[in-house]
């Protein structure tokens, strides 16, 4: 069995200029700041303009987790992003990210799991570095879900920001980096939490404009409770393979989507609240960026030490979940 481990040696993240406030989306939909707030723990989101893309995002992320690193595009062996808005349905977001940082020798995909996107690409890359097939992979959130948002429907309109964060791992054999990962789906839940047009099962029209169905859709009090139980088995599921048990965590850094279920995951945990990461405030639910941008910011404000316990833990659409135990090496 291999001894090659992955670890993580820079992070970033990008986020647009423009700030959308709950103040503002009363002024959209029948909605209040104090609505907003008690149910989802948001007070406002970034929102990319018309000329913004998730790769310009994902390129910013890109270039700052480098510069953390202090590492050149051209040493990356592969490229990664998790996202569901790319540029394009091809090329890959990935590929415009590669050409941006001019990562000359990277091979460069996306990888489509929704909000659990940057999970899902940790595993890969993990795997990957573990086999030997690569020494240095930059692993990317990003998403532009404003782009599939229906700005008339208050039950989803309050709830995405757009944003990209990026990791840069490596191989190492030391006893750090990524420890363990745990991934799974539930596929008898897919209707939850979609966008059902503008794809090869409906491609866009003139009725799939006329019912927005090329707008995200999504049943909010089932996938809050499947988010809970799924987030739960995943942080279980992950710890166990890596032989580690609740107080041995120094940081948990959950999915941004809503304060309820982050407080859920934190009472199931028995974890003080200084042992939780929380910035949805500041950014809504940016989908696979949430994590990354999440993690970018416990390191560059000391909340993340070299040889702590970190553990992230995502859910989205398919239903996806999965969870990391990592043990932070910068």
């Amino acid at each position: 069995m291999s001894n090659i481990s992955a670890k993580i040696i820079g992070a970033g993240f990008g986020v647009p200029e423009k700030i959308l406030t709950n103040k503002d989306l009363e002024k959209l939909v029948d909605t209040s700041d104090e609505w907003i707030k008690s149910r989802t723990g948001m007070s406002e989101r970034h929102i990319a303009d018309a000329n913004t893309a998730t790769s310009d995002l994902a390129t910013i992320a890109a270039l700052r987790a480098l510069e953390t690193a202090k590492i050149s595009a051209e040493e990356l062996d592969v490229i990664i992003v998790g996202t569901v808005t790319g540029d394009m349905f091809f090329p890959s977001t990935a590929c415009f990210v590669q050409n941006n940082i001019k990562a000359v020798k990277a091979a460069a995909f996306d990888l489509s799991a929704a909000c659990s996107g940057f999970i899902y690409g940790l595993s890969v890359a993990k795997a990957m570095i573990a086999a030997g097939e690569a020494k240095t992979i930059l692993v990317i959130g990003a998403d532009c879900l404003s782009k599939l948002t229906d700005w008339t429907d208050r039950n989803t309109c309050v709830l995405f920001g757009d944003g990209a964060g990026a990791v840069i791992l490596q191989a190492t054999e030391e006893a750090a980096g990524i420890l363990s990962t745990y991934i799974f789906s539930d596929a008898s839940k897919t209707h939850l939490l979609q966008v059902p047009g503008g794809g090869s099962r409906k491609p866009f029209s003139e009725e799939v404009l006329k019912d927005k169905s090329n707008y995200i859709k999504m049943e909010g009090n089932e996938i809050f409770k499947n988010a809970v139980k799924g987030m739960e088995r995943a942080i279980d599921s992950a710890l166990a393979k890596a032989g580690l048990k609740y107080e041995d965590v120094s940081l948990v850094i959950p999915h941004q989507a809503n304060i309820r279920i982050i407080e859920s995951i934190a009472k199931r945990m028995k974890l003080p609240a200084e042992k939780v990461f929380i910035n949805l405030d500041k950014y809504g639910n940016t989908s696979s960026a949430s994590i990354p941008i999440a993690i970018s910011e416990a390191y560059a404000t000391g909340r993340l030490k070299k040889g702590d316990i970190l553990v992230i833990t995502a859910f989205g659409g398919g239903l996806t979940m999965g969870a990391s135990v990592i043990r932070w090496s910068i």
